[in-house]
């Protein structure tokens, strides 16, 4: 009985928020709570079952070190991160596989509060690494990984997932960058506090351009769409293999351009 209640004590409180406008944001449990994700799921990436992350899988990412955390209004969830627990070179890391917010509620800041709720859960546990995936040829959230959070990228996977039947995704090739978020970094600090300033790009910064149209083209034109997404693939190979890291994108007429620095460390 006493070793029981020591390790219950020993486990890390959780953690929750509250805003303003009434969003809470907690840790998911219970089957309940995960069919409510898979339903946010379902209506943001409008698959067939084949490619639907099960309610399993929400249960063996909040029982083995990951976790599953919602944001609610009153009694419903409105958006969730799901992460797994990851090992590389000896350290712990989360591997946030998804975040979606309902359809609605996606201009209230919920998708940057979840994230900073998994940055505050992760450092309460000693983790201080989160990787997720992301796609490319979307640049707004690319904008929204290196600009709000302060992740980088130096990795490159071609068709991650395979081709998927999720009207995102355009039947391209899932090829993703790995977004990695050093949470204790200086940059990550910089860029949450509100303090990064615009500075001189190094000389050998390259830049790999996507055009701002790149999203209407997946329907209309889509040999176009991966014309544009293969010209990227290479050009974000050859960077990467050459030491460079994604650390922004910039806004240039017609075209977000990714920017591409020698040497930057985490």
């Amino acid at each position: 009985m006493k070793s029981r209640q020591a390790a219950k004590r020993a486990m890390p409180r959780e953690l929750a928020t509250e805003t303003s406008d009434g969003i809470t944001i907690r840790h998911c449990h219970g089957i309940d709570e995960f069919e409510a994700c898979v339903r946010v799921e379902r209506q943001v990436w409008q698959s067939s079952d084949i490619d639907v992350v099960p309610i399993p899988l929400f249960v063996v990412a909040s029982e083995t070190g990951g976790h599953v955390l919602g944001a609610f209004q009153g009694s419903d969830l409105v958006g969730f991160t799901l992460a797994v627990a990851g090992w590389r070179a000896g350290e712990p890391f989360l591997h946030s596989h998804m975040t979606a917010v309902s359809e609605g509620k996606r201009d209230l800041g919920i998708g940057r509060r979840l994230k900073l709720f998994q940055r505050d859960d992760a450092l309460a546990r000693g983790i201080s690494l989160v990787e997720w995936t992301f796609d490319p040829l979307v640049t707004k959230n690319a904008h929204f990984n290196f600009m709000r959070l302060g992740a980088i990228a130096r990795r490159y996977l071609p068709n991650a997932y395979g081709i998927t039947t999720s009207p995102l995704h355009g039947s391209l090739p899932t090829d993703r960058l790995v977004a990695e978020w050093h949470l204790r970094s200086a940059r990550v600090r910089r860029v949450l506090s509100g303090t990064s300033r615009a500075t001189p790009l190094p000389k050998r910064a390259v830049r790999i351009s996507i055009p701002a149209n790149i999203e209407g083209l997946r329907n209309s034109a889509p040999e176009q769409a991966r014309e544009i997404q293969s010209r990227a693939r290479e050009g974000f190979q050859k960077w990467f293999a050459k030491g460079h890291v994604a650390t922004a994108i910039l806004p240039t007429e017609g075209s977000m351009d990714y920017i591409l620095e020698p040497g930057i460390p985490a």
